[in-house]
């Protein structure tokens, strides 16, 4: 007699059927599973990337930009061969200076678009010159020579006044002399940036007719 198949009427006289198997999703309803994991861990990767290249590039620019140093400035030498107030409060004067201009960079050189000298004597402005332009190569010194000679109306108070006979008694005047630069850097054939550093010179001047020595005077930069 024939056995007769599952899910017909009638006994089963075959081998036992084994019952049915049972799967389990895995992962599923207990957290993110691999995939979030994996995406979390991607993303760590690429911040850390981000940061070591971050790190790179500034070590590189500050291997690049280490040897910039401040341009110098030096008064090295003076003539005033005038220098008198009138009774109508104006001064007369002729004042001609050598500034020296050093660039100590090995790598930066400069390009100077405007100067612009400016000559002071008790706040008061005497007088303003401008400058040929120039470019300065790398450790290289550029002498500028500006005169200022002309007129001025001053308003002094008895304070000032008082200042300015002790000076021409003692034959050496406080003059500050500044320059107003407009400067571009470059560093082989790229331009790093433009920039608009002042420079201040605060001089003891003897007066030609007296038997002062003028000392070279270092100036102040505000930039480098």
């Amino acid at each position: 007699m024939a056995d007769k198949q599952p899910g017909l009427n009638g006994a089963y006289y075959g081998p036992p059927i084994p019952p049915p198997k049972t799967y389990h999703s895995h992962g599923r309803g207990s957290g993110c599973g691999c995939g979030c994991c994996c995406l979390f861990t991607l993303l760590i990767k690429i911040v850390v990337s981000i940061v070591f290249l971050l790190g790179l590039a500034a070590l590189i620019v500050w291997l690049i930009f280490r040897p910039i140093n401040k341009v110098k400035f030096h008064v090295t030498d003076v003539s005033l061969t005038q220098f008198n107030l009138t009774n109508s409060n104006t001064i007369h004067y002729d004042l001609a200076l050598n500034i020296s201009v050093r660039n100590p960079n090995k790598k930066i050189a400069v390009h100077y678009d405007r100067i612009e000298a400016r000559a002071f004597y008790e706040d008061a402005r005497l007088k303003v010159v401008s400058l040929t332009p120039f470019f300065q190569g790398h450790k290289n010194t550029t002498v500028l020579t500006p005169v200022f000679k002309g007129q001025q109306a001053v308003f002094f108070d008895a304070e000032k006044l008082q200042e300015f006979n002790q000076e021409t008694n003692a034959g050496v005047f406080s003059i500050d002399v500044n320059l107003h630069l407009r400067v571009r850097l470059r560093l082989g054939k790229i331009r790093i940036g433009t920039f608009k550093p002042r420079v201040k010179c605060d001089l003891k001047v003897p007066a030609s007719s007296s038997n002062g020595v003028f000392r070279t005077t270092r100036c102040d930069v505000d930039f480098w």
